[in-house]
């Protein structure tokens, strides 16, 4: 929920070439409003219906953008791949919503938009994410080494890539991310996030708290299973978080730092023993701090951004629904059902023509 970003992305050979990127901050009255929605509250349909539109003009507004900043017009364009906002993902009930009116998306750019991807394999029987271990396997797999593909984003997701092709991918949301940290030192130092992990490399590492942290029942929770922030936010901090403590808010911070790279190097040790390699996108992947924890909790893996593999880590899910969208209009699957248990490969996403 920090900024809508475009890709401009030319899939005509099997590794993506970006041609152009660009990034709109999202106004902080929009992302208020997103955040509220992430809850169940008063007057909510009301308040999803304005934000479906805000967050749709903003999306025509930074493909706009980009095609002018590319010296480009809409008759150029092949499709938008629209992921749209998500404000609830429940997979326990089949239902998850993403926000973000493709039809004036379209309607604004004149392009066609391919929107609504996960519901489709949702209702297959799917946890409709994590979606991009199809393009991970498809441009970063390696037959020599198992690869894993880490984006720390909000959430936290993994894509297991096997180098045989007799064995299937596995992927899923280990947990929260970035999303704590961001909400923890917002709360206390007012910024949106904490450069380098900074702030958190000055606290210390607290493990009785860390353990009760750990205690939340979807961190042993099996594969397939997916999560977001009607879950994790400021509200799981405070309930974790003991009302009698002698811990600095930077002690906290570290713990939650710890907490995402625990989370995450117990999972790799768990389903991926044999990795040999781990390539992080996602705004983590500038989380100095983290990743040299990651480094020191797994040992025998070599831990690079996926810049090492020819894609900026920042833009690597952008560029993901981009190749999502072209799998649809090629009437291609664009799901795993080893990742999300769904019942089949399906088409994913509809339609809008221009």
């Amino acid at each position: 929920m920090d900024a809508m970003d475009a890709v401009l992305v030319d899939l005509a050979l099997p590794f993506p070439i970006l041609k152009h990127h660009t990034s709109i901050p999202l106004p902080k009255p929009l992302k208020q409003s997103l955040l509220a929605l992430c809850q169940a509250g008063a007057d909510e349909i009301t308040r999803m219906a304005l934000a479906d539109i805000q967050v749709a003009q903003l999306s025509a507004q930074a493909v706009n953008k980009l095609l002018k900043e590319s010296v480009l017009t809409a008759s150029d364009i092949r499709a938008v791949g629209s992921h749209g906002q998500t404000i609830r993902h429940l997979p326990e009930t089949g239902n998850t919503l993403q926000i973000g009116s493709p039809s004036h998306i379209a309607e604004m750019t004149g392009i066609p938009i391919v929107a609504d991807f996960r519901r489709r394999d949702m209702a297959a029987g799917g946890q409709g994410a994590p979606l991009t271990p199809a393009f991970h396997e498809a441009i970063f797999r390696h037959s020599k080494q198992t690869r894993i593909i880490l984006n720390i984003g909000g959430m936290t997701n993994i894509s297991i890539l096997p180098q045989s092709i007799n064995l299937p991918i596995n992927g899923f949301d280990i947990g929260p991310g970035n999303v704590l940290m961001d909400y923890w030192n917002h709360r206390h130092n007012g910024t949106p996030y904490d450069n380098h992990g900074d702030w958190a490399s000055s606290g210390t590492i607290d493990k009785a708290l860390l353990d009760t942290f750990l205690s939340d029942d979807y961190f042993s929770k099996k594969p397939p299973k997916s999560t977001g922030r009607e879950r994790f936010n400021p509200k799981w901090i405070d309930h974790y978080l003991p009302l009698q403590h002698t811990l600095t808010p930077a002690d906290i911070q570290a713990t939650l730092m710890e907490l995402t790279v625990r989370s995450i190097s117990e999972d790799i040790t768990h389903y991926a023993a044999d990795c040999q390699e781990l390539f992080v996108c996602g705004g983590g992947a500038y989380n100095t701090a983290l990743l040299e924890r990651l480094s020191d909790t797994l040992p025998n893996v070599t831990v690079n951004s996926t810049h090492k593999l020819g894609l900026a880590p920042e833009w690597v899910e952008a560029v993901a629904f981009a190749w999502l969208a072209k799998q649809a209009i090629h009437g291609l699957s664009g799901n795993l059902p080893s990742v999300t248990h769904a019942k089949g490969k399906r088409i994913l996403g509809g339609i809008y023509p221009a």
